[in-house]
């Protein structure tokens, strides 16, 4: 038997407004009737990219992330804007980010990087046949674009030198692609 772990809005009350994140806390019931309250963010969703060269290189950022205090080598990625379809987003961020733009796209998979705190949903995307091109960086955004081949990518995956969880799932889904245990939707 299934016991339903739904919990029922009551009430919704947004208790901040900022330019990129928004900040809800609602009332809920909860499964056995009582009440409680959830604090999240409401966030607009957001792509990853893993572009591999055809050497079989990736193409990775460095970048500081403030919240953190620290820079990070990560997968290039970004958020959705309103009204853009995902592998859209995943072609900007790209070429905004890197200066490639790819051939060849494939939809891997969405995850849920914050479920206890946030709704936000990444979706990655595999871009290949690359071409580089002059990148076109937002106001205000830094970054230094790296290559390495993709084995040393794997590598610093297990040993801490990329740790943010957007660029280790994408990896993990990346080696699962290319060694056919996932399923891939070409676009």
């Amino acid at each position: 038997m299934t016991v339903d772990l739904q919990e029922k809005t009551l009430e919704q009350t947004l208790v901040y407004e900022g330019g990129f994140l928004k900040v809800r806390r609602d009332t809920v019931a909860l499964p056995d009737g009582k009440e409680a309250i959830r604090e999240f963010i409401l966030h607009p969703g957001a792509v990853a990219v893993l572009a591999l060269t055809e050497d079989r290189h990736l193409v990775l950022e460095r970048q500081y992330r403030y919240p953190a205090g620290r820079e990070f080598l990560e997968i290039p990625a970004g958020k959705i804007d309103p009204d853009e379809a995902r592998e859209a987003t995943a072609r900007r961020e790209l070429f905004e980010e890197t200066g490639y733009r790819a051939s060849r796209w494939t939809y891997l998979g969405t995850s849920w990087p914050c479920i206890g705190y946030a709704n936000e949903q990444i979706s990655y995307f595999l871009a290949e046949e690359l071409q580089k091109g002059e990148r076109r960086l937002d106001e205000g955004e830094f970054l230094e674009v790296v290559t390495l081949p993709l084995e040393e990518a794997f590598r610093l995956s297990l040993e801490g030198g990329i740790c943010d969880s957007k660029s280790l799932v994408g990896l993990y889904w990346l080696r699962a692609y290319l060694e056919g245990g996932l399923k891939g939707a070409a676009l």
